[in-house]
């Protein structure tokens, strides 16, 4: 890989929009009387990244979600109001609305399934009433740039649909319109990596001749910013893209040249349908059919910006739009630095179960089985947790490799997400962050995580790890074989209620620890029966494997963290944070090997 260049280095959008934005107070936020923004997908690949650029261009941001849990350890949730709604429900919509000056609709059903058009159709329209009913003062919208005269894919013409029903609402609208997004994290720029990578020679649909304008997520992000403040009289459709015009097969060979790779093999075939290269596409990168298909389907058009008027209102910044190569490297910089602030797993995957862990073992609706176990690790809380919080992704499972790769086959080919799409960070997780098929629905800091399956499965499925601590009994026993010059005396423990939920106390900096491990499932109906019972006499060899494997990798952590101590001749301070994306050697052996 190439060092990124010295110009890469990310600032705020609104620095290249001074004049067009409030601006902030002398403390960088946002002023008690500035204009409100109400931003809908923000748990997504765009919106995640907007609010923050909305915020430091000094908007007032008003957050919605239909489960604002979700938002959570997000690094702005602090500095938003976040309000509860569905952009679908006229009853939660309005009332989310009022007040705004601008309002961002960034949603879209897009992988639900056939009627992903009718849902969108109606989401649309719900949003566009409510907004004019409520009194916005302008919307925006990011579309899909498509070419004239075409029959268009049935992505492209919702994506069309939606804008038009935004701009018949009666409220001022901005509607962008683009094509290819290049970003760290993003779909597009995902789907077009993993292929370049991964194949260094491949036959491809015709597809990849067509020219595309793509365009950088900072320069999207800017527009966006940008046209929260338009002329009232202003309300139209605007073309944006970079300043290269390539094809699909171009950028992948300017990929692989920025990447330090060699020149691809490309030879065009024209037997790929638009649903066979989807599923191709689906084999090869971390992106699933649902929504590798519609991002083919875009493919199969030329798309090149016909105007360039978004100019007079949003002029281009000083160093101009941000060119592929630039865009590539600055997107490879962040993958990188593991500094990816949204990826296209964001959202959660159309048709995956949602619902959070029922508390009640006798939950309504049928059965939850379960698989508990239990076991005592020689090792400090702060150094099991750094193990349990960079679990999945490159890691692994810790257990019985082959396996979690068939199933995460399977799952692709049934139409899952499979395993490939890996975290947004190596070590470090947020609620509603993906990880593989999994989706983190509890996080507390040094003490739970909670995934919920979003694979294909006849039910619901979490899997649930625990750092606790031992129990007295335990701790005193232990204490016989600890050695004098290595025990904590009362003085120096503090209560679970004082230590709150980080790994920063000193009652949490002492080995032995307990591994809780639990892996739930509701079945759906008798199929969900007979999937449990096929599977469970597996679940020795998977999460037995797992949990074993998991402790011997805290341990050696653990271990390694003590050499370092006496290397330094230091004591190791109790409030020192420990990053789980500085896994020792041993770590990543451990989930390599593990059996």
């Amino acid at each position: 890989m190439t060092t990124p260049l010295p110009d890469l280095t990310p600032q705020p959008v609104a620095d290249t929009l001074v004049g067009l934005v409030p601006g902030t107070d002398d403390a960088g936020r946002p002023r008690p009387d500035a204009p409100l923004a109400v931003v809908t997908g923000v748990t997504g690949y765009v919106g995640g990244r907007l609010v923050p650029e909305l915020l430091a261009a000094g908007y007032r941001v008003r957050a919605l979600a239909r489960s604002p849990e979700r938002l959570r350890g997000r690094p702005w949730y602090a500095d938003v109001e976040v309000v509860r709604a569905d952009a679908s429900v006229p009853e939660e919509i309005e009332p989310a609305l009022r007040g705004a000056d601008v309002a961002y609709y960034l949603v879209h059903a897009l992988g639900t399934g056939r009627e992903f058009a009718q849902r969108d159709r109606a989401t649309a329209s719900t949003f566009a009433h409510a907004a004019r009913a409520a009194g916005v003062g302008r919307l925006v919208y990011l579309g899909g740039l498509t070419p004239d005269d075409e029959e268009l894919s049935a992505h492209l013409a919702s994506r069309t649909e939606v804008g038009e029903i935004l701009l018949a609402s009666g409220v001022p609208t901005t509607v962008l319109r683009a094509a290819v997004i290049l970003g760290s994290g993003s779909a597009s720029f995902e789907m077009m990596r993993y292929l370049t990578e991964r194949l260094p020679a491949m036959t491809v649909p015709r597809w990849v001749d067509n020219r595309i304008q793509p365009i950088a997520i900072r320069d999207v992000l800017r527009y966006l910013v940008g046209a929260a403040a338009m002329p009232p009289d202003v309300s139209r459709a605007f073309d944006i893209g970079g300043p290269d015009v390539l094809t699909y097969r171009d950028m992948m060979q300017r990929y692989a040249r920025v990447a330090g790779l060699r020149q691809r093999v490309i030879v065009g075939v024209g037997v790929l349908t638009p649903r066979l290269s989807s599923l191709w596409v689906s084999l090869v990168t971390p992106v699933p059919g649902g929504l590798a298909r519609p991002l083919v389907d875009s493919l199969v058009h030329e798309v090149v910006c016909q105007e360039h008027d978004i100019a007079a209102y949003v002029p281009d910044p000083p160093g101009g739009l941000i060119g592929f190569e630039r865009a590539v490297r600055l997107a490879l910089s962040r993958v990188q630095e593991a500094a990816v602030a949204t990826r296209w797993s964001s959202a959660s995957v159309p048709g995956a179960p949602s619902d959070p862990l029922p508390s009640d073992p006798d939950w309504a609706g049928g059965s939850l089985y379960v698989d508990e176990r239990r076991v005592q690790v020689d090792a400090s809380p702060a150094a099991l947790w750094r193990v349990i919080e960079a679990v999945g992704g490159e890691r692994g499972w810790y257990s019985w490799p082959l396996a979690w790769r068939v199933r995460g086959l399977l799952d692709r080919l049934a139409g899952g997400p499979g395993l490939r799409r890996g975290r947004r960070d190596p070590g470090h997780l947020l609620v509603d962050d993906a990880v593989d098929w999994w989706r983190v629905e509890a996080l507390e800091p040094g003490r739970l995580l909670r995934l919920r399956a979003e694979m294909r499965v006849p039910g619901l499925a979490w899997l649930e790890l625990r750092v606790e601590p031992v129990s007295d009994d335990e701790r005193a026993s232990d204490d016989e074989r600890v050695p004098d010059d290595e025990r904590v005396s009362d003085d120096e423990r503090v209560s679970d209620d004082r230590a709150g939920s980080g790994v920063a106390s000193e009652a949490w900096t002492r080995a032995p620890v307990t591994f809780s491990q639990r892996a739930l499932f509701h079945p759906t109906g008798l199929g969900g029966q007979l999937y449990w019972w096929a599977v469970a006499p597996f679940h020795g060899i998977v999460f037995g494997g797992m949990q074993r494997n998991i402790a011997a990798a805290a341990e050696r952590a653990h271990r390694a963290m003590r050499r370092s101590d006496e290397r330094t001749d230091e004591p190791r301070v109790a409030s020192e944070p420990v990053s789980g994306g500085d896994a020792t050697t041993d770590d990543r052996a451990g989930g390599a090997r593990a059996s």
